[in-house]
């Protein structure tokens, strides 16, 4: 077990090496060789990976007794999955069928397929679906924000005070807004994932890419 913990981040990569490349088989087996069981089998593999990365983190968390930014990451990571993580591996199924179809000079794709793939990536679509997901994650992030302060919230300030007073956020020494270090540093990545998040969903619909006709 400690040898786990001291060595997480490394096993980490593996994992994901590991997942990458069995995703890799799967699209090899499936469309190139035409092996639909074996590559149910990598694909099942590639699933599993995650249930590992589950597994480690728990596994560290144990050793350990602390949760770090190695499980939030982790926990990042298994988010996407179960989210973005769909919609993306059904696109990049498609990419493989119609690149690896043209190679082999036969059709791997169907033409509503071809129809529903050219609306989802069209840039009204990916703006107005940019734009559910950040006012959903903002609805979550303020919840979650109401609720932790209202538990782990510190009684030497008010919330007011660290929105006006964001020095905290930078220097660990000073007062933080909640009484679980693991807490705090949990809302600080929260925080910048949020950010970003908001930057690169508000761009589709600011700079969208015009270079496809209206739907």
């Amino acid at each position: 077990m400690r040898f786990i913990a001291e060595n997480s981040w490394g096993i980490f990569i593996t994992i994901e090496i590991v997942a990458l490349v069995c995703l890799l088989f799967f699209i090899g087996a499936r469309y190139i060789l035409s092996l639909r069981k074996v590559s149910t089998i990598f694909l099942g593999l590639f699933l599993f990976t995650m249930v590992l990365e589950g597994v480690l983190a728990f596994l560290v968390y144990k050793e350990t007794g602390t949760i770090s930014t190695f499980q939030i990451v982790i926990v990042i990571f298994l988010i996407y999955a179960a989210t973005f993580g769909r919609s993306d591996f059904k696109k990049l199924d498609y990419t493989a069928r119609g690149k690896i179809g043209k190679w082999r000079n036969i059709s791997l794709v169907t033409d509503d397929e071809v129809e529903e793939m050219a609306y989802l990536k069209h840039p009204k679509t990916v703006a107005r679906k940019a734009r559910y997901w950040f006012y959903a994650h903002t609805v979550i992030f303020l919840g979650a924000l109401i609720y932790f302060w209202n538990v782990y919230g510190t009684s030497e300030a008010s919330w007011v005070y660290f929105l006006q007073q964001r020095s905290w956020f930078n220097d660990e020494a000073l007062l933080q807004p909640f009484t679980s270090e693991m807490l705090n540093q949990v809302i600080r990545l929260w925080v910048i994932i949020y950010i970003v998040d908001t930057v690169v969903n508000w761009s589709y619909t600011l700079f969208p890419n015009r270079s496809s006709d209206d739907v």
